[in-house]
């Protein structure tokens, strides 16, 4: 005999957070965006990290990369029984790119026409090729039918956002309120006409708390079975009782942790030489440790996962080969222990300034990483700042000598705003205020590659070149960690951009299992 999934069984999620607008098109919250992801199916999901089709059966791409041409599956329904049809999808994507509606999303779809071909075909029409687009067809499609009555005005006040309609792998059944009339609580059950994988999970009861700790509490006294855990300690503290009903899962965030330096502001950090000698000074393994309960990965390069970083690689640092190379140019200690080298007339010391954000994981890693920075011989002064007062008045002046930061990395691996030269000034991103003909050509070359191949051998080479010059030192990424009751199988985060992204493997998940000869199990 064997085990298969069977249906049935209901899961208890935790949400710390409150429903505003669960609408694809505007949602900017977790909550908002996890119920997104449940109710509404979008032309192309995610699966395993690939991008697969979702309610489009094909898509043909043209070859000069311009023209997007989607078929429709014919047998894809809206909660309420309506089929979806091209006509829905144009409509979504007009919706995106009306100023009036003020989606997030708009950015994405600006210079895309759209046109219905066939009642069931769809095309997309770009200016000019770029190759992480595909990412963006995974956007919710609305119902017409629905929101077409809903004036530009009304849009982000309709019921509809609170009480959605999708053709997601679930459908909203019920919302439970509190004497104030603030939702508690909403029950999802699984859309039997969901165009691709009936889920096996029947429910899904979703309960709303104010914060963090009351989702913890309710997580140990058994009300909820599962949550996304925000704080590593208490990811940590999780892990570690084994003795309870769930068990902790994990999966890289696309969040890439660096020290960026800043050459224009500090002499001393325009020397490859410092740069290089203090990349060896840090231990990855310890500052992941320290910050991160150990829910982290060290990275060594500007994008994570591209080019088969081992994990050990130099994780522990080399503080004697840090030590040697500074003195084998020239660098010697002085009585403080602090490194000094004649230049010019005069000396000038391994000393300069690290900036960072007011939060309690980044001061920790700030302070960790001037202490072994201090132990090879820098003399480093630690600055902080609220976040908006360090967006606005250090990383947009691009006054810094160095920057602790984090750079959010999308599932479109585009790296284009972090390191192209023409993002050196705010409100580009190139925080390391970055140069490099050959780096730019690539970064354009990645955005019009259609070749996963080719893709990589691009990534790999922009790789190595922003290795060997150094203007940033990469730590690591933190962990997305997800909590489960033990009997749920089937669950496979893959890649995790943000915390809705684990929802993209639900119609996969089972709390029950049924027996059945291995023959059967094998073709079913």
């Amino acid at each position: 005999m064997a085990q298969i999934p069977a249906k049935g069984g209901e899961l208890r999620e935790g949400l710390v957070g409150l429903p505003r607008t669960i609408n694809p098109l505007i949602a900017v919250t977790d909550v908002d965006r996890d119920l997104s992801a449940l109710v509404y199916a979008g032309l192309t999901k995610y699966h395993n990290g690939d991008i697969i089709p979702d309610i489009a059966k094909s898509l043909d791409i043209s070859e000069d990369g311009l023209t997007y041409t989607f078929t429709l599956r014919d047998d894809v329904y809206f909660h309420d029984g309506e089929q979806l049809t091209a006509e829905d999808v144009v409509f979504t994507i007009h919706k995106i790119q009306d100023p009036a509606i003020k989606s997030p999303r708009r950015p994405d779809w600006a210079d895309v026409i759209v046109n219905q071909i066939e009642e069931n075909k769809v095309e997309f029409i770009l200016k000019k090729a770029y190759s992480p687009f595909l990412t963006n067809t995974t956007i919710g499609i609305l119902p017409k039918h629905v929101w077409g009555s809903v004036g530009n005005e009304q849009f982000i006040f309709s019921q509809y956002n609170i009480q959605p309609i999708g053709a997601g792998p679930f459908r909203l059944r019920s919302v439970s309120y509190d004497d104030g009339g603030i939702p508690v609580e909403y029950r999802l059950s699984a859309w039997n006409k969901y165009h691709g994988e009936t889920p096996y999970v029947y429910a899904i009861r979703l309960s709303f708390f104010a914060d963090q700790d009351n989702a913890l509490d309710a997580l140990n006294k058994g009300l909820i079975d599962s949550l996304a855990v925000t704080s590593s300690l208490e990811a940590f503290k999780l892990a570690s009782n084994t003795a309870q009903g769930y068990e902790v899962i994990t999966a890289p965030l696309p969040r890439v942790f660096s020290v960026f330096f800043n050459q224009n502001q500090s002499s001393v950090l325009a020397d490859t030489t410092v740069r290089k000698a203090l990349d060896l000074a840090i231990n990855r393994k310890v500052l992941i440790e320290e910050v991160l309960n150990g829910f982290g990965t060290p990275i060594f390069g500007p994008l994570p996962g591209i080019t088969g970083d081992s994990i050990e690689e130099l994780s522990t640092g080399d503080i004697e080969d840090a030590h040697q190379i500074l003195e084998d140019k020239g660098w010697i200690k002085n009585s403080d222990g602090i490194f000094e080298k004649k230049s010019g007339s005069g000396t000038k010391a391994l000393a300069f300034e690290l900036y960072t954000a007011d939060s309690p994981d980044l001061k920790h890693a700030a302070e960790s990483i001037k202490s072994m920075w201090s132990a090879l011989g820098a003399d480093v002064t630690i600055k902080v700042f609220e976040s908006g007062d360090l967006y606005q008045n250090v990383i947009r002046t691009r006054k810094y000598d160095a920057l602790l930061f984090g750079q959010f990395i999308g599932k479109d691996r585009d790296l284009y705003a972090f390191w192209h030269s023409s993002q050196r000034n705010a409100p580009g991103l190139n925080v390391a205020l970055y140069a490099n003909s050959r780096a730019d050509k690539l970064l354009e070359d990645i955005r019009s590659t259609h070749s996963e191949s080719v893709l990589v051998e691009k990534y790999n080479e922009l790789d190595k070149i922003i290795r060997d010059e150094l203007p940033a030192i990469f730590l690591y990424v933190p962990d997305f960690v997800y909590v489960i009751p033990k009997n749920l199988k089937g669950v496979s985060l893959g890649s995790v951009t943000i915390p809705a992204d684990r929802w993209n493997s639900v119609s996969s998940w089972h709390l029950h299992t049924d027996n059945v000869w291995k023959f059967f199990a094998q073709n079913n």
